[in-house]
């Protein structure tokens, strides 16, 4: 079985959390799918994606150091490129580093 029809077997939250792991390499992974909260929007209505449109993430990952928030959710982004270009709508992100998790 190829990877593409793979991927047709996994969630949107799976395929998200795969794809971020893989990416970033992340010490901590949160994928929250909060769709059902935007049910009656218009986007999630024209998506056709079975609801899985709107998701908070939470990543902890070291390659995070040194980058401005800006550049975390950057490169959330383009670890889901594929995900946003067919049906995912919005994302909550919280991006940090290991060492701002441990100053909690």
């Amino acid at each position: 079985m190829g990877s593409r029809a793979a991927n047709a077997m996994l969630s949107r939250a799976q395929r998200i959390k795969s794809k971020l792991q893989s990416a970033l390499e992340a010490s901590l992974l949160e994928i929250d799918d909060v769709s059902h909260q935007h049910a009656g929007h218009a986007a999630v209505r024209a998506s056709g994606s079975a609801g899985e449109t709107h998701f908070n993430v939470k990543v902890v990952s070291a390659k995070f150091d040194g980058k401005t928030l800006v550049n975390r959710h950057r490169m959330v982004y383009d670890a889901l490129t594929d995900e946003l270009q067919s049906g995912l709508h919005a994302l909550s992100i919280v991006a940090k580093t290991p060492q701002e998790i441990a100053k909690k």
